[in-house]
């Protein structure tokens, strides 16, 4: 399986995407047809490259979800009165939380 992208390096793409479209829309009337057809295939390579990173991302996060659901599922499906319990305390805590608003 291929390396999921940090966020860090998710904001660096993000982050070259917009200079590099800032580039591209920025004077293109100054520059040559060579110049922006240069910026244009830097802008769609840099695009495709951020696309590509953000759906590997939001795969893995999909499938690491489902698994947490699963084990989740079992452990509550082997231990049913721990999760009752486990319910039962997320469910104290959140109404005192609510209730200091």
């Amino acid at each position: 399986m291929a390396d999921i992208p940090s966020s860090k390096d998710l904001r660096a793409e993000l982050s070259a995407l917009a200079d590099t479209l800032e580039e591209v829309l920025s004077g293109t009337s100054d520059k040559s047809k060579s110049e922006v057809d240069k910026l244009h295939k830097k802008a769609r390579a840099t695009l495709d490259s951020t696309r590509e990173s953000l759906g590997e991302s939001g795969q893995q996060l999909s499938k690491t979800t489902r698994e947490a659901a699963q084990k989740a599922h079992e452990y509550v499906s082997d231990n049913p009165w721990h999760g009752v319990g486990i319910g039962a305390a997320i469910g104290v805590v959140f109404g005192i939380l609510i209730s200091r608003r």
